[in-house]
């Protein structure tokens, strides 16, 4: 049963926004956050209060009839709680009530120990805000909200005509006492299980009075203006948009927030209900599309999803015009018109952006890092790497290329040296003069335990070290970097190279521990009971298969993967005599041409595959045929010949196709014709696999059929809820790049689990490459692509040193002049709040505000006047419309 004082006190309070034409029900969100805390005695007395006018303690007992000392205890505790408002004026303290939001429901959700008790209270702001959203859904003017945007100051400093309410520093300099506290939004949010990852600790600044009320009522600590300087920096760089509470006039506001689209209630209005006006600044966003390079900084931080990636060149045929869009201004404004799907941003436009962005599996900004080396701003470059990839250099001699594959320059004539130029930017970091360290934010208390020091491990460690996490990474072997230090061969990738971008993270404090397993020397749950509070599992498919062909247990016959590990540790024995080589995989081609440095006389390789069909890279292929490595195609292995239990050689039958029409692996024989090749060793190298020891024993944790471990398709959470994986112990064998971008995802999960938040909320990112066939490549010049230095193959064959040479500056500058900037950010200037995160993001001075509105916030006395008159114009404009549209449907 509804306790009646505070449903009364919940009407009271809601009529200041309603005028009592709305009665709240005591299902409603209004009644259930006060009677979480509050009692109808207490109800009672806090009913003599009126709307943001002040009385003393002496009026409001005299009122009620009730001894001053009994009210006073009464009203402390309320504000305490955040039922009312109170403010101290010549010592004295007065009370008052205030809306809902912004009000009531922000103080009571501020109280954290009243929240930890009665998780209503966050439930019922979210609640509540929903409720109001509809009802105000495309019914105010432009930023006459309960909450507006001011731009970040740096957006609009060449703004002659920026007025001194949409500046921070004009409402900081107004007062003297500051306070900082949570977040309610995201408190709230965290609170019903939809926590978006943002910070929600310490977020949210009050001014003057509000800041004496927070400070006094135990809601919020108090910090000086620097300290409030610095809250609002550190927002902006993460991201978010600062707001105001606008219903007491221009520049009066007394609390600043700093917003996310994807959380907070305020920016909820523009993102969600699809009305921007609700909350906008005076401000649109511009690009300039001759300047921009699709690099995706603004859009990955638009909290308004008003910025998306497109293309920039000309086409064949004319890309399909954008549909009118329906606005509240002359629209009636429902459901139908939501976004309910607003929380997993739109990143690209339908028409696709630039194809080498949107090939990457780590989705680097190619383009942007191009054009900064075009500008000689090398460290620029790398930094813009690092955001996605914290091991460029390494990834500039291993990468599989997927850019340079699906480059729109290679219709033209050949795709852009993508790597070489990554190759050039990142050989800088490799010298500990020039290394980019990356600023990290304040360090958390947080454990973090990484399982395995492959580049998925490494690149979650990076990400998490970051974010001021303290990571420790745990590896069972003596040498850190995983398949790229023991399974690629140094004349592929120098241990030098690995070492170095290693030390990047040594710097950030990743603490390593090596010659560890989990599983043999700790356990996960020994780990938990030292602090540790979030695990991620990234151990590779570090061991060799075996095809199970008779013969194979001989002395002489080693899997490719056991050989490179051999090699890399300094365990591996020289060889003696030919060599046979299984398999037509990159590994394969790694493992002849080690075999040969390795002393092998001659070394064969057979494989399945046609010549066109080998799984390895192109480029690979030439370079073992260069060092005298015979590959034979379209042969498998029929058994293994031995002598007194020594390997002899393989007898080889025809392949004759190795996938069935279906496309599954169902290689057919010819078992007719054979032949036998004599050996001294056999190394196998037609696959890897997974190695769990007892890691996972006696845990939730399951694998699948092929011994890869059960994750979320999109969070990469195991069985075990504190537990996350990644790598090709997710994914099977696959390239670095695709292990390092599960890294970053793994920290992106692990980051939001250990606050609470909900890891799949905003995590679903679509990209799309731009239509090559349709586009106008006319009158573009033919540019040759630059080249490195060709290393002869006799004379690499006879070191593990990687001879291959790195473009001269020279070099870089003319390749990136082939770049045709075949992406760009298209804007949405109607979805567009004018926060300006934009162009703190933008590093090529190509995106801006400009004024566009001229619209200032107004008393709240003013509010329901001024209100009343806009919808009643608008209710005009949309009938006009109707009629408009009834006639031209008739025609």
């Amino acid at each position: 049963m509804a306790k009646k004082k505070v449903l009364q006190l919940a009407n009271k309070i809601a009529a200041g926004i309603t005028g009592g034409v709305i009665k709240v029900k005591e299902t409603d969100p209004e009644y259930k956050i006060l009677d979480a805390v509050t009692t109808d005695e207490m109800a009672e007395i806090a009913l003599h209060l009126e709307i943001r006018k002040p009385k003393s303690i002496k009026e409001i007992a005299k009122l009620c009839g009730k001894p001053e000392a009994e009210v006073e205890a009464v009203l402390s505790k309320m504000a305490r709680d955040g039922s009312v408002k109170s403010e101290i004026e010549h010592g004295e303290v007065y009370y008052f009530l205030e809306l809902f939001v912004p009000g009531v429901m922000e103080y009571m959700v501020a109280n954290r120990e009243n929240v930890e008790k009665h998780p209503v209270i966050g439930e019922s702001f979210e609640a509540y805000t929903r409720k109001m959203g509809k009802l105000m859904a495309g019914n105010l003017p432009v930023g006459l909200g309960v909450m507006r945007v001011i731009p970040i100051e740096s957006a609009i400093e060449g703004d002659t005509r920026r007025a001194s309410y949409e500046e921070i520093s004009y409402l900081l300099n107004k007062h003297d006492l500051f306070s900082v506290a949570d977040c309610s939004c995201r408190t709230s949010m965290r609170i019903i299980g939809e926590g978006c990852g943002h910070t929600v600790e310490e977020m949210c600044i009050q001014l003057g009075p509000a800041a004496d009320y927070y400070i006094r009522t135990g809601k919020g600590r108090q910090i000086t203006k620097e300290e409030a300087i610095t809250i609002c920096q550190n927002a902006e760089k993460e991201g978010l948009v600062h707001q105001i509470p606008n219903l007491s006039g221009p520049g009066k506001a007394l609390a600043i927030c700093n917003c996310c689209g994807c959380s907070c209630f305020g920016l909820r209005n523009t993102t969600f209900y699809n009305n921007p006006d609700f909350s906008r600044s005076n401000y649109v966003v511009k690009v300039d599309q001759d300047k921009c390079v699709a690099c995706g900084a603004c859009v990955e931080n638009c909290q308004a999803n008003a910025l998306v990636l497109g293309q920039n060149l000309c086409t064949n045929t004319p890309l399909p015009p954008k549909p009118v869009k329906d606005i509240p201004y002359d629209t009636k404004w429902g459901e139908d018109k939501w976004n309910y799907d607003y929380r997993n941003r739109k990143i690209v436009d339908e028409t696709g952006t630039s194809p080498c962005k949107a090939e990457c599996p780590a989705h680097i900004a190619v383009q942007g890092y191009i054009k900064m080396a075009s500008q000689g701003r090398y460290k620029d470059a790398l930094e813009l790497i690092k955001k996605e990839n914290p091991f460029p250099a390494v990834c500039g001699r291993i990468c599989p290329r997927n850019c340079e594959s699906a480059c729109t320059r290679s219709d033209l004539d050949e795709p852009l040296a993508v790597d070489e130029i990554k190759k050039f930017i990142a050989d800088q970091d490799l010298n500990e003069a020039h290394r980019f360290i990356p600023e990290q934010r304040a360090m958390r208390p947080e454990k973090i335990a990484v399982i395995g020091a492959g580049p998925a491990g490494l690149s979650c460690a990076y990400f998490l070290a970051l974010d001021g996490y303290q990571v420790t990474v745990f590896e069972k072997q003596t040498k850190l970097g995983g398949m790229l230090t023991l399974g690629i061969p140094s004349f592929r990738l120098g241990k030098e190279v690995v070492n170095a971008e290693i030390d990047v993270l040594r710097e950030m404090g990743v603490q390593f521990k090596t010659g560890m397993e989990i599983g043999k020397d700790i356990t996960i749950p020994k780990l938990r009971d030292k602090g540790f509070n979030a695990f991620y599992l990234a151990i590779g498919a570090q061991s060799g298969r075996y095809l199970g062909l008779e013969g194979e247990n001989a002395k002489g016959v080693i899997t490719g993967v056991e050989f490179l590990r051999n090699v890399s540790l300094d365990e591996a024995s020289k060889l003696s005599g030919p060599a046979i080589v299984i398999g037509g995989g990159n590994v394969a081609i790694d493992v002849a041409r080690t075999a040969t440095r390795m002393g092998a006389t001659k070394v064969d390789l057979f494989c399945l595959e046609s010549r066109s069909e080998m799984p390895a890279l192109e480029e690979e292929i030439e370079e073992a045929l260069s060092e005298d490595i015979t590959i034979n195609n379209s042969w498998g292995p029929k058994r293994i010949i031995q002598e007194n239990g020594v390997v002899k050689g393989v007898e080889f039958q025809r392949c004759l196709s190795v996938k069935d029409r279906d496309g599954r692996f169902n290689p057919k024989f010819d078992e007719s014709e054979t032949k036998i090749v004599m050996a001294n060793h056999v190394l196998i190298s037609v696959g890897q696999g997974m190695d769990w020891g007892n890691l996972i024993a006696g845990t939730q944790m399951q694998l699948n059929p092929n011994k890869t471990l059960k994750v979320e398709p999109l969070t990469y959470q195991t069985g075990e809820a504190d537990v996350f994986a990644g790598g090709d112990a997710v994914t099977g064998p696959k390239f670095a790049i695709d292990a390092i971008a599960l890294g970053k995802q793994g920290a992106v999960s692990i980051h939001r689990y250990v606050h609470g938040d909900n890891i799949a909320i905003g995590r679903e990112k679509e990209y799309r490459a731009l239509d090559k066939a349709n586009l106008d490549m006319k009158g573009y010049d033919l540019l040759p692509r630059q080249k490195t230095i060709h290393v002869e193959g006799q004379k690499s064959k006879e070191t593990f040193v990687d001879l291959r040479t790195t473009f001269t500056e020279a070099q870089v500058q003319k390749e990136t002049e082939r770049c045709l900037g075949c992406g760009a950010v298209v804007a949405d200037e109607y979805k567009c709040v004018g926060c300006g995160v934009c162009t703190t993001k933008c590093k090529f001075d190509a995106i801006s505000l400009e004024r566009k509105y001229d619209s200032s916030g107004v008393e709240f006395s003013e509010m329901k006047s001024t209100v009343i008159k806009h919808a009643v114009k608008r209710q005009g404009r949309i009938a006009v419309k109707n009629v408009k549209n009834m006639f031209s449907s008739k025609n």
